[in-house]
């Protein structure tokens, strides 16, 4: 861009001249050494955040699990078949040698 230009789009904005170069420079100074704190920053917010989140996905998972097993366990009274499941999930009462 020519002076001209330049100086014609900072009249339009209503800026000066300087005021554009001292932004440049701080903008292009300010880059730099920042990014590496920022993301540093940036990286421990997110690990601070996904500790929480894991957790909250690991209870809602539970809670999921919990409220289909009460679902099934109402189907299973409904239908009265509630002592098949009980029996099938208790250990044998007898051990292989005692069959032998």
């Amino acid at each position: 861009m020519s002076d001209t230009q330049l100086h014609a789009w900072c009249r339009e904005k209503g800026l000066f001249e300087h005021q554009l170069k001292a932004w440049g420079e701080a903008f292009c100074s300010a880059t730099a050494p920042e990014s590496c704190e920022s993301k540093t920053a940036l990286r421990d917010l997110q690990v601070k955040h996904d500790g929480p989140q894991r957790e909250r996905r690991r209870k809602d998972k539970a809670l999921a699990q919990a409220a289909a097993l009460l679902v099934l366990q109402k189907k299973f009274q409904a239908c009265g078949l509630e002592g098949y499941v009980t029996r099938a999930l208790e250990p044998p009462s007898k051990s292989i040698q005692d069959i032998v």
